[in-house]
């Protein structure tokens, strides 16, 4: 598997920042709170690249989507409250409490995340090979 861009990945991120905190602040009615978790699992899906740049799509997406689920279940531990109570801005990073629903959200996110990186590589593949992209 080729190496992402570092810098590529990056700036994706920082647009991914960017979106999840307007979703954050801005956003209202029942789509806001899942959409953010699906911006958070594609944010961690791209932290593990940044690790690990070489990882299939479906391993950075079954890693990213796990974190996302470790990071869920501790919150009915009442650790990442504490963490928020001390340090506000945590709660963007370890959330307050535990909603089931969520876990569908970061899987969504982190899915739509692998999908998006398996068909750019496929595209950058075929170009590099003089194939037109489909």
């Amino acid at each position: 598997m080729p190496a992402r861009p570092r810098r590529a990945l990056l700036l994706v991120a920082a647009v991914v920042v960017v979106a999840g905190l307007l979703v954050a602040t801005r956003a209202t009615g029942p789509v806001a709170d899942p959409a953010g978790d699906a911006l958070y699992a594609a944010l961690v899906y791209l932290l593990v690249l940044l690790v690990a740049p070489r990882l299939a799509p479906w391993q950075a997406g079954a890693v990213a989507t796990a974190v996302c689920a470790v990071v869920e279940l501790a919150q009915l531990t009442g650790g990442p409250a504490a963490l928020v109570q001390a340090v506000p801005v945590s709660r963007f990073v370890v959330g307050t409490t535990f909603v089931p629903v969520d876990l569908l959200a970061y899987a969504l996110g982190a899915g739509f995340a692998t999908l998006v990186d398996a068909s750019t590589l496929r595209m950058v593949r075929r170009s590099r090979e003089g194939r037109p992209a489909r």
